[in-house]
C-alpha cells in the first residue's frame, strides 16, 4: 500500500489533521485484537474520509463494508443532526466490536449496523443518498456501483477503497485473480459513465472520488 517514500508520508501524516481520541482507542484495539488490522481505514485516510463528509454535509450515507467501524465514526462526523448512515457487513462475529465504539461516539443514534450481504440488502433500503463508501469485497465492486447509482441524489459522492489493490492493476493480470480483473473493470467504469465524473487519488492503497451528475 506504501506508494510514497517513508519520509514524505510522514510528514504528510504529521501535517494534515490528528485522528480523535475514540478513534485513537479503536485503531489500537484493533490492531490488538482483530484478524487483517491493514484493513482499517487509518488516521491519514480516516481524517480525508472526515473532511469529505463535512464537506457534502450529507444527510444519508450508506457505508459497505463496516470491520471495525472505523470509517463509519469518521463519515459520521459530517453527517447532518436529523441524518443517518447505514453501515453493512456480512461478519457478524465484528457487530459488537464497531458497536461499542458507535454507542461511545456522538453519533450513536444515527449509526445503523445491518448484517448480511450488502448485495441482497441494498436493494431493500428506501433511501436516497449522498455519500457512499465502498470498501468490502472488491468481486462486488461493480455489482455495488449498479445497485447504489440509482439511489444517490444529484451530486452525491461515492468513495470507493483499494482501487490501486496494491499496485496489482499495473502489472500482469493473472487469469484466476478475480478482485484484480474486477476493480481493473471498475475503474475503468467509473472513468467512462457518463452518470458521473470522477478522480482516482493515489491515497494508500487508492481511493476514487466520483460525483454523482
Amino acid at each position: 500500500m506504501d506508494f510514497l517514500p517513508e519520509l514524505i508520508e510522514d510528514y504528510v501524516v504529521n501535517h494534515s489533521q490528528k485522528e480523535p481520541e475514540l478513534l485513537q482507542q479503536l485503531n489500537k484495539e484493533t490492531w490488538q485484537k482483530v484478524l487483517n488490522p491493514r484493513m482499517l481505514s487509518g488516521a491519514y485516510q480516516g481524517r480525508l474520509l472526515s473532511i469529505i463528509s463535512k464537506l457534502t454535509n450529507p444527510k444519508n450515507i450508506l457505508e459497505i463494508g463496516t470491520y471495525t467501524g472505523y470509517s463509519a465514526l469518521c463519515l459520521a462526523e459530517g453527517i447532518q443532526n436529523n441524518g443517518e448512515l447505514i453501515t453493512i457487513d456480512k461478519n457478524e462475529e465484528l457487530e459488537n466490536f464497531a458497536k461499542k465504539y458507535f454507542n461511545n461516539s456522538n453519533y450513536k443514534n444515527q449509526i445503523k449496523q445491518l448484517i448480511g450481504n450488502a448485495v441482497d440488502i441494498i436493494p431493500t433500503l428506501n433511501k436516497k443518498f449522498d455519500l457512499v463508501f465502498i470498501d468490502a469485497d472488491k468481486s462486488n465492486y461493480i455489482n455495488y456501483f449498479n445497485l447504489i447509482i440509482d439511489k444517490m441524489n444529484s451530486g452525491g459522492v461515492i468513495l470507493s477503497d483499494n482501487v490501486l489493490w496494491s499496485g496489482k492493476i499495473v502489472e500482469e493480470l493473472n487469469p484466476k485473480d478475480i478482485d484484480t480483473k474486477t476493480l481493473l473493470e471498475y475503474n475503468k467504469l467509473l472513468n467512462s459513465d457518463a452518470r458521473v465524473e470522477t478522480i482516482l487519488l493515489p491515497i494508500r492503497d487508492g481511493l476514487t472520488i466520483t460525483r454523482v451528475k
